[in-house]
């Protein structure tokens, strides 16, 4: 018995040994980290310094990032939907692009934002299932370029001058977009422009006998652009509003994120929401129906998969 107290009071003296011996060495090594992390830290702000001062450089800014998402599916024999024996695809590429000046008296920015997808679904049962089976049909088609030129009034406001297109590849100019106005601009931040154009003309191009019209308006453009470390990040709100009705007004917002593990690839995702009455009536109206009666659906896209960056 006196054997078994004396092993269970070692072996209790030995543990808590242990634990005052590493607890002494983990307040020596916390001690350690602090003035490491305190300088750490030093390090970082004296980068972020350094980095706003060139960021602050006349010259040009360029850069490119973007997603490439793809999905490949199949069944067979899979009764509970309307087509059980198929196979099926998706491939989506989106693109964003942008090259800015900046000089002491006026800038430049140019930016570029492209979405393609294409869908393919093939009908094993089908009377031809061949007939379809390479054939890829589009269902995301954006395409939009801007230009914005200004000359400063001082280091946040200046006039400006902004010409911006949309439209699609597959159906392009059928309809198109084109913006032309001047007015003003404001840069309350690094890596954000807001303009305001009071005097701005909306040029629409489409079928000689669409209803689509063109009219004078004020555009306001919200864009911000900036990369944080592994994180690129763009979004960009448009919208014109007609003087003449509200029915010719429309708008867009365009957001992309870009995460970068390793060598400039990563993850992505992009999304993208429009309204836009007149190609709410000329897409998707009843007989009859007119464009004031119409509703400005608010239509929707997004493409998730694999980012890269240049």
């Amino acid at each position: 018995m006196k054997k078994l107290v004396f092993a269970i009071f070692a072996i209790f003296t030995f543990t808590f040994v242990n634990a005052q011996t590493d607890g002494a060495k983990a307040d020596e090594l916390k001690s350690l980290l602090g003035p490491k992390a305190d300088s750490i830290a030093a390090i970082q702000g004296r980068i972020d310094a350094i980095q706003g001062e060139i960021d602050g450089l006349p010259g040009w800014r360029k850069g490119i990032f973007g997603t490439i998402g793809a999905n490949l599916s199949g069944s067979n024999n899979w009764y509970q939907q309307a087509t059980p024996n198929n196979s099926a695809g998706n491939i989506g590429i989106g693109v964003n692009g942008f090259a800015n000046l900046k000089e002491e008296k006026f800038f430049w920015n140019n930016s570029l934002n492209v979405n393609l997808q294409w869908v393919k679904l093939q009908d094993k049962d089908a009377e031809n299932p061949l007939e379809d089976a390479d054939k890829f049909n589009p269902t995301t088609d954006v395409i939009n370029i801007s230009s914005l030129y200004g000359y400063n009034l001082s280091p946040k406001f200046a006039i400006s001058a902004l010409g911006e297109y949309r439209s699609s590849i597959n159906s392009f100019n059928n309809p198109g977009y084109l913006d032309i106005g001047v007015g003003a601009t404001w840069l309350p931040i690094d890596g954000m422009v807001v303009v305001v154009h009071p005097l701005n003309y909306n040029f629409i191009f489409a079928d000689a006998d669409s209803d689509f019209e063109s009219s004078t308006g004020a555009k306001i453009v919200v864009d911000y652009t900036r990369q944080l470390g592994a994180v690129n990040f763009k979004s960009n709100f448009s919208t014109f509003q007609s003087y003449k009705s509200g029915d010719l007004s429309n708008w867009n917002w365009i957001n992309s994120f870009g995460y970068t593990l390793w060598k400039g690839i990563g993850v992505g995702l992009e999304f993208g929401l429009r309204g836009n009455q007149q190609e709410s009536f000329a897409f998707g109206t009843d007989a009859g129906t007119t464009l004031a009666d119409t509703d400005a659906n608010t239509q929707t896209y997004y493409l998730f998969g694999i980012n890269y960056s240049l």
